[in-house]
């Protein structure tokens, strides 16, 4: 094992440099020497406050084969967690619109009672001419005062 840095993570605090016993760390080029690294250390790893260091494995240990068995089982698991993700993402989306045409509904309710919903209100007159005061170039200000000559 040797250790590797992920430059975009690098701070720069130079603590890997301080705790390296061979010098393999150069915060210059952002690079490890893995020749001079020592096998499993991790004292740059531990060290780093930016998590940027991390080891890497130079050889795997060689896979067993499976069981026809427990290669079919773990088939079947794959396929049914994957049926179960594209479930819950279909359902989340479904719970999500609900969600939204509730609160929408909600708060259609509240400005109703409130007296905004209907037009010839004196809130709603108060509104549309606060309206008229903002400085969005975006709001239509021309219908607005449309719409308050039809409600005078």
């Amino acid at each position: 094992m040797y250790a590797v840095r992920n430059s975009s993570l690098c701070t720069k605090d130079c603590l890997c440099l301080f705790v390296c016993p061979t010098g393999a760390t150069d915060t210059e080029t952002g690079q490890i020497d893995a020749s001079k690294c020592l096998d499993g250390c991790r004292l740059c790893v531990d060290a780093c406050p930016s998590h940027a260091i991390s080891l890497m494995v130079t050889s795997f240990p060689e896979r067993k084969e499976k069981s026809s068995e427990v290669s079919s089982s773990l088939q079947e698991v794959f396929h049914s967690k994957t049926g179960q993700l594209a479930m819950v993402r279909q359902q989340q989306s479904l719970l999500e619109r609900a969600l939204y045409h509730s609160l929408q509904i909600l708060g259609e309710d509240c400005a109703r009672e409130e007296g905004f919903m209907i037009a010839q209100d004196r809130k709603s007159i108060e509104l549309l001419q606060s309206l008229l005061e903002c400085e969005d170039p975006d709001l239509p200000k021309d219908t607005i005062r449309e719409l308050l000559d039809l409600l005078s």
